[in-house]
Formats: C-alpha cells, sequence, structure tokens
C-alpha cells in the first residue's frame, strides 16, 4: 500500500490521519478505493461531496438526467447556473472544485443489465441514490451476482433508511431481496416527485451513506450488513431493525432461481435520485 503523501495530502486530511482508527494506513485505502453512485442527487449529492472532501480516490457517478430548478432545494453539490446540463457533469465540476486531487469518473447514461454488468466491476463499492424501484432491484441483483458490496439509502417525505448488502459474500449476509422480495405494484409507493421530500432530509441520510462507505473502505466499525436503519425526522428517532437471510430468497437463497440480469433486460425508467 503507498503510504507516500504529499504535504498538501497530510495537511488537507491531517484531521483523518489523527484518527486512531484511521491514521496514513486508513487514508492510503481511501485513495486507493473505487466508489461507484448511481445518482447524482438528493442522496447522491451529499454522499458524493464527503467522498471527494475525504480523499476517496475514485468516485464514478451515473445519472443520465438533466438539472431542473426544483432540484436546488436538496441536491446541493449542484448551482442554479447549471440547469438544463447532465447531472453527472454538473457533480464533477463540483467534486474536483472541491478536491483535486479525487478522480471523477461521469457516466452519462441510463443504467440498465448491460451497463450494470459493464460498471460494476469496475469499482470496489456501489452506492444507490435513486429513488426507483426498477433501478435498486436492478442494483441489488448486480451487486450480488457480480460480487460487489451495495450501500443503499432512501428517503420519503420526512423518512430514511439505510443499510449495506454484502450477500455475495454468503451467510449470514441477506440481500435486498431478503427485506423486498419483490418490487412493490406500480403507484403503490410514490415517487419524491409525487410526494414531497424535505431537502434537509436527504442531506442526513447522504451523510449517513457516506459514513458507511468510508467505514466499509477502511474496515472499521460495525457496518450495517443485517442491519436497517430507519430515521423520522419529525419525531427526531432512530432505529434499527435486524435483517436475516432468508433461506428460501430467490437470489441469495440455497434454491435461488436469479443466477444473471435477464429480468432487467429492458432499461428501467431512471427517475432521478431522491426526486
Amino acid at each position: 500500500m503507498d503510504l507516500d503523501f504529499s504535504d498538501a495530502e497530510l495537511h488537507r486530511y491531517s484531521r483523518h490521519i489523527l484518527l486512531q482508527d484511521v491514521g496514513a494506513i486508513g487514508q492510503a485505502k481511501l485513495r486507493a478505493a473505487r466508489v461507484l453512485v448511481i445518482g447524482a442527487g438528493g442522496l447522491g449529492a451529499p454522499l458524493t461531496l464527503y467522498l471527494a472532501a475525504a480523499g476517496v480516490g475514485t468516485i464514478g457517478l451515473v445519472d443520465h438526467d438533466t438539472l431542473e430548478l426544483s432540484n436546488l432545494q436538496r441536491q446541493v453539490v449542484h448551482a442554479t447556473a447549471r440547469i438544463g446540463r447532465n447531472k453527472a457533469e454538473s457533480a464533477a465540476e463540483t467534486l474536483t472544485a472541491l478536491n483535486p486531487e479525487v478522480r471523477v469518473e461521469t457516466h452519462s447514461i441510463r443504467l440498465d443489465a448491460e451497463t450494470a454488468r459493464a460498471l460494476i466491476p469496475r469499482y470496489d463499492i456501489i452506492c444507490d441514490g435513486t429513488d426507483n424501484f426498477a433501478t435498486r432491484f436492478l442494483l441489488g441483483d448486480a451487486c450480488h451476482l457480480l460480487g460487489r458490496p451495495l450501500v443503499s439509502a432512501a428517503v420519503l417525505r420526512f423518512e430514511g433508511q439505510l443499510s449495506t448488502y454484502k450477500s455475495h459474500l454468503g451467510p449470514p449476509h441477506p440481500c435486498h431481496r431478503c427485506l423486498h422480495p419483490e418490487p412493490p405494484p406500480d403507484g403503490l409507493v410514490p415517487s419524491c416527485s409525487e410526494a414531497g421530500v424535505l431537502g434537509a432530509v436527504t442531506g442526513v441520510m447522504g451523510t449517513l451513506q457516506a459514513t458507511e462507505v468510508l467505514k466499509e473502505i477502511m474496515g472499521i466499525g460495525e457496518g450495517m450488513s443485517g442491519r436497517l436503519l430507519l430515521w423520522d425526522a419529525l419525531d427526531t428517532r432512530f432505529r434499527t431493525v435486524k435483517l436475516r437471510r432468508d433461506p428460501g430468497c430467490a437470489l441469495c437463497g440455497e434454491a435461488a432461481t436469479i443466477r444473471d440480469l435477464s429480468a432487467h433486460a429492458a432499461p428501467p425508467p431512471l427517475v432521478c435520485v431522491a426526486g
């Protein structure tokens, strides 16, 4: 592992390096890491800002959408002057300005089975920042089948949830289908664009997501695999529930029936990222 830091890096990351659980070795792990973020919106904005600030060496951004005025209430990685631009490219501009030592790879595309198969193996950790069940299930299935951990957050109105899925490692780690075996029927769960979301809620959940990514990279603390964090902002209440691996799960169970991404052959509509 390369522990040779420039004077500028030592100064920039000094508060990390002072931490006993991080130090120079942890910072070197961050610099060597490659993280793919799906969605440069409400969740992806704080998530990528903190990944870049922390010195994660390579950040991949997937988002085909263009920036709208209504996005700016929560998508803090963007700016008013960039309305109409691609979100991945807009976010990359901000991240590079924040930390020029970080490499940002933009993928201004719609995520589908083919692009998931091509992109996911190129990164160490995958982050789900979408609010679209079709894309969420595609990511969960792809990360299990392609052997990558998935750090997933979701928000709606005044609530958020967070978990990490590492089912590719085998028992006891559950997959996303152990929690939700199938997507809900169309129209049952509204999107943020339909039901609304308090902008700061996406900030909290995206920042928690970034924290879990940094912990996974450095191998510190207790991860969220096998646990689901639930937050109610109106009550200022966090609670954590256990997630157990389902032996009958179609994706990670003993007689799994999902062995490829053929069920996701049609491109899902990527409704962006926390609305």
